[in-house]
């Protein structure tokens, strides 16, 4: 290859940054999805299945045990322990700490770790009031139903919680679901073992029946309800004190012991990842709603305009009253690099094309394989055929230099692997019969779509480029007039200089610059070019990263044209907007939801609902897919083949974006990326383009 080929590397740094990047957002995300959503642990309490050992049944509410051992102690008498579980909460917590305050009353609050680590000052506050803190798990699921790993989280998390909010960590445990020692009966029981042998008090209620003058550990809510208990209870004059459980019980532990530094960074680190997760959530939440909204919106607006396409005035067409046929002589420019694959049939169909007088340049931009003789060959046997060959020096300066030559009014490009049927040239350049028109795109079809990639591009240029197109004609925005096949004014091109060199995807800044000097771009549907379409996911990486590279180079190098006015203005406020939003934004994000969607159908428990909305969008794009095939002529039938594209194809399209962002925000140089040719193409368009007919025409081989 020559030396512009091997001029820069592939960008590498930014699958650094991704790599660094996207396991600490999935990770969050993933850490919300388990700590606010059922996962391996119940939250409901299952029916017990046996009742608590009788070494328990007596038990006080406040006990330890030590293997078959139970240790329990109750209030002293007149003592009322106020306890709440869960929380803290943002409304309820501060009103029930002021009327706490009121009555001079101290109470014990069993917190979740998780609501605590979303309300840290909270915590702080009720510590600073005086009160206990005690764990009821991270997340309140029930212990007895959770595995191993999952209580040692609920605990260890907790702690995590406490210290990072508090600087703390606690002694007290009140399990989740319980509210007597009876209650904590089957698989309870071995968790409630499990708990204490790890340094924990367990702390229960006393039944709501018993009288205050024998001591009572009261279990409450932080609601309204909880609100109207506790004064209640506070203004029950059999109670002559309200204490924490350590005081009432007198059991000469602290609830609370404060922590090493280190420990309590750990923690802060956890409530900055949870903060991190629940952030993510609500906003890729609000971003999935919107980019659902957007795509809808986007298929029936494509509809809308391709109808609107179709049934418009044919003031740009072949055959309308008011324009003339272009019958003047067409210069064909076939830029060519290593291209002794495709160059005869490419060649072959041009000569064979209806539309005469032509000239067509083959520009050899320093192959190293026989393209330049099988052209030459072509070039002595037919006259219309010239041949032009330079260093090395990328397709735009090929195309230039084929300018230079010109000898028509009308240029038509095209790629040197692509096959045209008979009267493509023709019906291409009548457009340009309108003053205002200074170019064209064509119609490229996929020729080798035999195989599922081929059929997955086969859809995409129906469905996706060419309904574009024709909302961009009726918009007066086309934003790239392709490379494989699209007719100009000579005029126009000189007018702005050429082709540019500036980017990677010259043809759409070339189109951009043509919008930008006042002229119009249009689309003929029925000018039908057969090209090759990369046949291995490498080779399709390789050529879509230097379309999108190159596109961000354009939409960069145009961005004024949003501020301008006249078809420049409508252009950039309409393209370019067009551009920036369905083909940069919406990819970037569409990992991200396409995880949240996983992630609400696996945590959120709404499956049904995924589904019905994933399989009503598939629906909707069947829809639009079948219409799209049906205004190009193409069978129906590869429709089924749409739904595989969503999970291979269309992911690897969205890692391209990133790439490619990336690289372009980093300022990273990217190489033009050859694909390799076999000359499919030609061979699938053996019924439009009868090779057979000039069997002495050279062929590579």
């Amino acid at each position: 290859m020559g030396a512009r080929h091997k001029q820069a590397r592939d960008p590498r740094a930014h699958w650094l940054l991704l790599a660094l990047t996207l396991p600490v957002l999935f990770g969050a995300l993933l850490f919300q999805g388990w700590t606010q959503n059922e996962v391996d642990g119940a939250r409901t309490k299952p029916a017990c299945t046996q009742p608590v050992p009788a070494s328990a049944s007596g038990a006080g509410p406040v006990l330890s045990i030590d293997g078959g051992r139970v240790h329990s102690a109750s209030m002293r008498p007149g003592t009322v322990a106020l306890t709440y579980d869960g929380g803290p909460y943002p409304k309820a917590t501060p009103k029930l700490l002021a009327l706490l305050k009121k009555h001079h009353a101290h109470a014990t609050f069993f917190l979740n770790g998780a609501k605590a680590a979303q309300h840290p000052k909270l915590v702080e506050r009720i510590r600073a009031d005086g009160h206990d803190i005690g764990s009821n798990t991270y997340t309140g699921a029930d212990m007895g139903s959770s595995s191993k790993v999952r209580s040692k989280l609920e605990l260890g998390l907790t702690q995590s919680a406490f210290a990072g909010s508090g600087g703390f960590h606690t002694t007290l445990l009140r399990m989740p679901m319980t509210t007597t020692v009876a209650t904590m009966c089957g698989g309870e029981w071995p968790a409630a073992q499990a708990a204490s042998a790890d340094g924990y008090t367990l702390v229960a209620a006393d039944h709501s029946g018993q009288r205050v003058r024998d001591g009572l550990v009261r279990q409450l809510s932080q609601t309204s309800l909880g609100y109207r208990e506790t004064a209640k209870l506070l203004a029950n004059p059999q109670a002559r004190n309200f204490a924490t459980i350590t005081e009432g019980a007198q059991t000469n532990q602290q609830a609370t012991a404060e922590v090493a530094a280190p420990v309590r960074w750990l923690g802060q680190g956890l409530i900055w990842f949870q903060t991190l997760g629940r952030s993510f959530v609500s906003a890729i939440s609000w971003v999935l709603l919107a980019a659902a909204g957007l795509g809808v919106l986007r298929l029936l607006v494509l509809v809308l305009f391709a109808r609107a396409h179709v049934r418009r005035l044919e003031r740009f067409r072949p055959g309308s009253p008011w324009l003339r046929e272009i019958r003047d002589p067409v210069t064909v420019l076939v830029p060519a690099y290593n291209e002794e694959a495709g160059i005869g049939a490419t060649l072959r169909s041009l000569l064979a094309s209806t539309h005469q007088p032509m000239q067509i340049i083959v520009i050899d931009d320093g192959s190293s394989d026989r393209t330049v003789q099988i052209a030459s060959e072509y070039a002595a046997r037919d006259a219309r055929v010239q041949v032009l060959c330079q260093p090395n020096s990328g397709k735009a300066a090929a195309l230039n230099h084929g300018l230079k030559y010109t000898r028509c009014p009308y240029v038509v490009m095209i790629d040197s692997d692509t096959v045209f049927e008979a009267d493509a040239i023709q019906r291409l350049v009548q457009p340009l019969a309108h003053p205002a028109v200074g170019a064209v795109s064509g119609n490229t079809k996929v020729g080798n779509r035999k195989r599922l990639l081929g059929r997955w591009q086969h859809l995409e240029y129906v469905f996706g480029f060419n309904l574009d197109r024709r909302m961009f004609e009726v918009l007066e925005c086309m934003t790239t007039v392709p490379g494989a096949i699209g007719a100009f004014r000579l005029d126009a091109l000189m007018g702005v200089g050429g082709l540019s060199e500036d980017t990677l995807a010259e043809d759409t800044d070339l189109t951009m610059a043509l919008w930008r000097a006042g002229w119009r771009v249009v689309y003929e549907e029925t000018a039908i070019a057969w090209t090759e379409v990369p046949t291995s996911l490498r080779q399709l990486w390789r050529q879509r990263y230097r379309w999108c590279y190159g596109t961000l180079q354009a939409m960069w190098k145009h961005r004024g044209a949003v501020l301008e006015v006249g078809p420049a203005g409508r252009f950039g406020r309409r393209g370019l907007s067009y551009l920036f939003l369905f083909q940069v934004v919406l990819p970037l994000l569409a990992p991200m939801i396409d995880v949240f969607m996983f992630y609400s159908a696996v945590f959120a428990g709404d499956t049904t609902t995924s589904v019905v909305a994933w399989v009503g969008f598939l629906a909707l794009q069947m829809v639009v897919a079948a219409y799209a095939l049906k205004l190009d002529g193409e069978r129906r039938r590869t429709l089924w083949s749409l739904p595989f594209q969503l999970f291979v194809y269309r992911q690897l399209m969205y890692l391209v974006v990133i790439q490619s962002v990336v690289a372009f925000v980093g300022g990273s140089r990217l190489k033009w990326q050859r694909m390799h040719r076999s000359g499919t193409a030609a061979a699938a368009a053996q019924h439009i383009v009868r090779t057979a007919e000039e069997p002495d025409l050279p062929v590579a081989r």
